[in-house]
């Protein structure tokens, strides 16, 4: 959940302060939406565990009202859960620095990131 954008002086920014436009703009993107992107993959069943496990944290970090709570109550469940789903072929990062291009503004801690490497 990184929020993605660029800088348009070389004043370098964390993620966090980037928007899609100054992205778009600053590295040339094209923004393609496919309306149905992903109607012909299946839905899959999700476990009695994890709709359980949702149910409980959601209610408790709706009424902490925090980003952190709904963060850590509702988004790390659902992420484990596509984890399982996923036969652990994917690997999860939570807070990491993401560096990836300083004197871009590339730079800062991203919530989460999903990698399509089963290595942690």
């Amino acid at each position: 959940m990184c929020d993605f954008a660029t800088v348009e002086t070389s004043k370098n920014m964390a993620y966090s302060e980037f928007t899609l436009t100054k992205f778009k703009k600053s590295f040339n993107i094209q923004v393609d939406e496919i309306a149905n992107l992903f109607t012909s993959i299946q839905s899959l069943e999700t476990s009695e565990e994890f709709i359980n496990t949702l149910e409980e944290t959601t209610e408790l970090a709706l009424a902490i009202n925090t980003e952190k709570a709904r963060s850590e109550m509702i988004i790390v469940p659902i992420l484990l859960e596509l984890r399982r789903k996923a036969n652990y072929q994917i690997s999860l990062f939570s807070g990491s620095d993401f560096t990836v291009d300083l004197n871009r503004g590339l730079n800062g801690y991203c919530d989460f990131i999903i990698s399509h490497s089963k290595e942690q």
